[in-house]
């Protein structure tokens, strides 16, 4: 490299001298305009430079030796093809059509599936269970995974199967849900659950919209083309697949163009209460409040069942049996057989049993001297003397007695004499939050408002 610098100065300076004998002028001009300064300076040297064609060129030849890189395919692991394939449960489902609608025909594992009691017992016959496999490239079981959320207490089930060098082996485990929230919007065309429907939202938490506004709004008679409802509510999940819907955190209804607005509140923990459960879905007592602090649960509820469809109001009509006029001292639901019937209220069940035209009839004794009535019963879930609360089931809808039809007859009385059910749930009194838990619900209720207002902004439709 030296000799090679050494060469290349040598032959500048000959082409330099080369330049002085030939024109001498014009480099006496050149270096006056250098020393004048100036444009005109560099346009000066510019012009004297030489043609790059007459430079000399050297070329030099050097031996380089790549790195090495060699690509040794048998050193990288073996990576061996796994299948994975997902399904739900049938009720119908035995060991070898189940594997089979996964596309795993393996008959040991269809044997270990017949004699182990795990998998007969939470698997095998039982509806709406996720279940996941992963399989070989020989369509062989490797691993098996079903989940399922039994109770409403924040917690699924997951049954493993699993092969190993001695056979197949299953556990079962219970782990908690987690909770994720999701904001959906609708507007009503025709009915609630159409309108649910169309959002994408659960009938779950459709049937949890009409119970949180019952109070209020009569989602049997009252419900107008145009209104409008945003809810946001829970999507439990376990191991990161949705298992259910959860409680509505806050929902927004507009009826006739009154708005009513709601949210879910449950008051601070204190220290001397009681350790929370492991799962991420808390089930402590809590309620529905008005984002000013007013509890919407009343002493009683609005109806006797979750949803149904009122088909005689409290009114004079023509007795289908006795066909005569008479006033109707009661609201009667259709509803099919079967269908769950529960009390309006807390109280002491007075009577259950049979009882001339009302059939199975259960009567609960409630304070003030407030009596219901649950007639045409095709069963009944409580006993004479029993105290119940709230909601809890008392029996199921039938045809006992006198009745054209599966229905329910439900009576309110207030000291004996008979009052309008649908109007009792409206005039019956709220309890507003507690003043020690104020400060906290202020602080949710302005969030609430937060995201009912960007709910009311949405297209009908659901987000995360």
């Amino acid at each position: 490299m030296k000799h090679r610098l050494i060469q290349a100065a040598q032959d500048t300076l000959s082409y330099a001298a080369s330049l002085v004998q030939h024109h001498p002028k014009q480099l006496t001009l050149a270096l006056t305009a250098l020393l004048l300064g100036g444009a005109g300076a560099t346009f000066a040297v510019a012009s004297l430079a030489p043609d790059a064609a007459d430079l000399p060129v050297h070329t030099v030849i050097e031996n380089i030796t790549p790195l090495p890189f060699v690509v040794r395919t048998e050193s990288l692991p073996d990576q061996a093809m796994r299948l994975y394939r997902s399904d739900t449960t049938r009720s119908t489902d035995t060991a070898e059509s189940l594997l089979k609608r996964l596309g795993v025909y393996d008959p040991q594992a269809s044997a270990f599936f017949r004699d182990d009691n795990v998998v007969q017992q939470t698997l095998m016959g039982r509806a709406g269970r996720n279940v996941t496999i992963e399989a070989s490239p020989g369509n062989t079981l490797l691993k098996l995974s079903a989940r399922w959320s039994p109770e409403d207490d924040g917690m699924f089930k997951r049954l493993t199967v699993e092969k190993s060098s001695s056979g197949f082996l299953s556990r079962l485990e219970t782990l908690p849900m987690t909770a994720s929230s999701r904001l959906a919007s609708g507007v009503i065309n025709s009915s609630l659950f159409a309108a649910t429907d169309d959002a994408r939202i659960p009938d779950t938490i459709a049937i949890q919209l009409a119970e949180i506004f019952s109070g209020d709004i009569d989602f049997h008679r009252a419900l107008r083309k145009g209104d409008r409802f945003s809810v946001t509510y829970e999507t439990l999940e376990g191991d990161g697949e949705p298992m259910r819907a959860g409680r509505v955190l806050n929902a927004e209804f507009v009826n006739a163009g009154k708005t009513y607005q709601a949210m879910w509140f449950q008051e601070p923990v204190t220290s001397g209460t009681a350790a929370a459960s492991t799962a991420s879905h808390t089930l402590t007592k809590g309620g529905y409040y008005t984002l000013a602090g007013e509890s919407l649960r009343r002493a009683f509820l609005a109806s006797p069942m979750e949803f149904s469809r009122v088909s005689s109001g409290f009114k004079m009509r023509f007795h289908p049996i006795l066909q005569s006029w008479r006033a109707h001292l009661g609201v009667d639901y259709a509803a099919p057989t079967g269908t769950a019937v529960r009390s309006v209220g807390d109280g002491v069940v007075e009577f259950a049993g049979v009882q001339n035209g009302f059939g199975n009839v259960v009567m609960v004794k409630h304070r003030n001297n407030n009596l219901t009535v649950y007639a045409h019963l095709s069963r009944i879930a409580v006993r004479g003397g029993q105290s119940i609360s709230q909601g809890q089931n008392v029996g199921a809808v039938g045809q006992t007695g006198w009745a054209t039809g599966p229905h329910l007859h439900f009576e309110f009385r207030v000291n004996g004499a008979h009052r309008d059910p649908l109007t009792i749930a409206k005039q019956s009194e709220s309890v507003p939050v507690a003043a020690t838990a104020r400060p906290a619900f202020n602080q949710a209720a302005a969030q609430v408002r937060t995201q009912l207002s960007a709910a009311a902004q949405m297209l009908p439709g659901s987000a995360q």
